[in-house]
């Protein structure tokens, strides 16, 4: 169909976690087939339309899912996911579903976005309830709103369900606070991959005293970035941080200042998905992200 690339049903453990959450819903309640709380439809000679429902997956870790998430996930009929979903997470996927891989990488999609807008909507057309399965937010640099404009375009039901996006793993997992009252009165999200792949930024607007700047898909125009910024007025001491795989068991990190990150960046080995957080805030790390830096050294050390 449209995806040869679907994954089987035997994947690598990520650990115990997904384990633990299917058993956490062995005694809940099902929802009816036209409630919210359910991707699954009753069965008949004829099946309606079914409903297309945008769920955030969160940074990675799945004890970070929603309730919501969690439920459309593991009563799911037909799942659509992204590269960022981890895989801890598409273990939740119950054998039955099926499996659509949408996934996107630099350089390499597996289907074209106007192709995952129409997979949804034909998918919907057979009757299934869909779960669009999305890494962080859906609305936040997810695409979500491209596929729900489609969905709706098309007559059909579309349901957004929030996750935890990426910064905010990134924060809480490394102790460094997005906002503070003495250094960060302001919060920026930007993402560093356009649609016509510039990275043309509102440079004057990101380099802004007292803020924190958050960019995703940006570790390939780093350098671009930090120099960019240096050259719009940040100081070049500004502490600056990369973070890779948030809230995962693969999570590590540098942190450097504006001017030196991208040396750093090299020198660790970080790669994609990585977000760059840029501010005040990041030197009150109170010393996470180099320990989990240190630990996943360890971890691919021969």
């Amino acid at each position: 169909m449209y995806a040869g690339n679907q994954l089987s049903d035997a994947l690598p453990s990520s650990g115990g976690s997904a384990l633990g959450l299917r058993a956490s819903l062995g005694a809940r309640p099902r929802h009816g087939a036209s409630g919210t709380g359910s991707a699954k439809k009753g069965s008949g000679a004829s099946r309606s339309a079914g409903k297309v429902f945008l769920v955030g997956a969160g940074p990675g870790d799945p004890d970070l899912l929603t309730v919501k998430a969690l439920r459309l996930i593991t009563d799911a009929e037909v799942v659509v996911f992204d590269h960022l979903v981890g895989k801890a997470i598409i273990e939740l996927i119950p054998a039955s579903a099926r499996r659509v891989y949408a996934g996107k990488e630099a350089g390499n999609h597996a289907l074209p976005q106007h192709q995952i807008n129409q997979l949804l909507i034909d998918l919907a057309r057979e009757g299934l309830n869909v779960v669009r399965l999305k890494g962080g937010d859906p609305f936040i640099f997810g695409r979500g709103g491209e596929e729900m404009d489609a969905a709706h375009a098309a007559g059909l039901e579309c349901e957004i369900v929030p996750g935890i996006t990426a910064a905010a793993g990134a924060a809480s997992c490394t102790g460094i606070p997005l906002t503070h009252r003495e250094h960060a009165q302001t919060l920026v999200f930007a993402t560093g991959h356009l649609k016509d792949d510039t990275v043309d930024l509102d440079w004057r607007a990101l380099a802004r005293p007292r803020q924190t700047v958050v960019i995703y898909m940006g570790l390939g125009a780093l350098d671009i970035i930090c120099e960019r910024l240096i050259a719009h007025g940040l100081p070049a001491q500004t502490p600056a941080a990369v973070i890779h795989a948030a809230t995962t068991p693969t999570q590590s990190g540098v942190r450097s200042t504006l001017a030196r990150l991208p040396g750093a960046v090299r020198e660790a080995g970080i790669r994609t998905p990585a977000l760059i957080m840029i501010g005040e805030v990041v030197a009150m790390d109170p010393g996470l992200l180099l320990t989990s830096a240190l630990h996943a050294t360890a971890r691919t050390t021969p």
